[in-house]
């Protein structure tokens, strides 16, 4: 190539996606922890104090080795062997899904640190297709109301709402999270 042109940015080992082993559950306890810390105030502090990080590291290092069913995945997005973001995806949670035909993406994140740079579409990606392979026809998410950035992200690769919406927070009413569910089709 001529000098100062440089081919399109390859897709290489060095960054990927994969499912998640269980040596990597502190590192993604301790991702969490730093995506938890970027929301409002009130709401980090909250789900900050909900759980220590050694307890994190050991409900995930549970989800990776002996998950609830076996339709029950976590994904890792990594960067020069750093986990840099995770996905789960799991069979559909709520009362008015059929969790034979629908999978639900139950949580995406990337590092604060390392966005903006791939991951967060190589998690979704990897995400549908992982639930697509699981036999799933449809996949909802919950986001918060006010997370502009994330719903432009779901709606930009196709999601659309499906008008259904939930609030949760403490159990003494103190910290609520609004949140509303979107949904894809997997055909």
């Amino acid at each position: 190539m001529p000098d100062g042109l440089q081919g399109p940015r390859s897709n290489t080992a060095s960054e990927s996606v994969r499912l998640a082993w269980p040596s990597e559950a502190r590192e993604i306890a301790d991702l969490q922890r730093r995506a938890w810390s970027t929301q409002p105030n009130e709401i980090a502090e909250a789900l900050l104090d909900a759980i220590d990080a050694v307890s994190m590291a050991d409900a995930w290092h549970a989800a990776i080795v002996r998950p609830p069913q076996a339709r029950c995945r976590v994904l890792v997005a990594v960067e020069n062997g750093r986990v840099v973001g995770f996905a789960t995806t799991v069979p559909g949670q709520d009362a008015d899904l059929d969790d034979a035909e629908v999978g639900q993406l139950d949580e995406l994140e990337v590092d604060p640190q390392a966005q903006h740079r791939g991951h967060g579409s190589r998690l979704l990606n990897a995400s549908i297709d992982t639930l697509r392979a699981d036999g799933f026809r449809r996949v909802v998410c919950w986001i918060s109301a006010v997370d502009d950035a994330r719903r432009a992200f779901l709606l930009e690769a196709g999601w659309a709402t499906d008008g259904s919406w939930r609030e949760i927070g403490s159990d003494e009413r103190s910290v609520r999270l609004k949140q509303v569910r979107l949904h894809t089709d997997l055909g």
